[in-house]
């Protein structure tokens, strides 16, 4: 298998995950299932690393990605010059109960913060 598929088409998947990181990265905290979560957690990774790059071109990467221009302003602005000098591990997973209605894993995916 690979990695999970959610059990939608490509386009629907890619949809999920897009809204799910911008959503993460414009509230730094967001409730889902533990599947949905380590996924979106490795793109949500990758973004910030991006931001910390700050130079047009990696704008443009992230602006082609998430759905929002203000959620890559306060990527770039705030989000980027935070995680300056950490090398990844910006996110964290938090196990919480079964979802009621059909008992899926629940996850907290929520943005770090670093130590001063």
């Amino acid at each position: 298998m690979g990695y999970s598929r959610f059990d939608r088409p490509m386009a629907q998947r890619r949809a999920l995950l897009r809204g799910l990181v911008t959503s993460l990265l414009e509230s730094e905290r967001i409730e889902t299932t533990l599947a949905k979560a380590k996924a979106a957690q490795s793109i949500s990774e990758k973004m910030i690393t991006l931001a910390k790059e700050d130079n047009l071109a990696a704008r443009r990467r992230a602006l082609a990605y998430l759905t929002k221009e203000d959620v890559v302003k306060k990527l770039f602005e705030t989000l980027g010059p935070r995680y300056a000098h950490r090398n990844g591990g910006y996110t964290r997973i938090l196990d919480i109960q079964n979802r009621r209605g059909d008992g899926a894993p629940m996850a907290v995916l929520e943005l770090i913060q670093p130590e001063k």
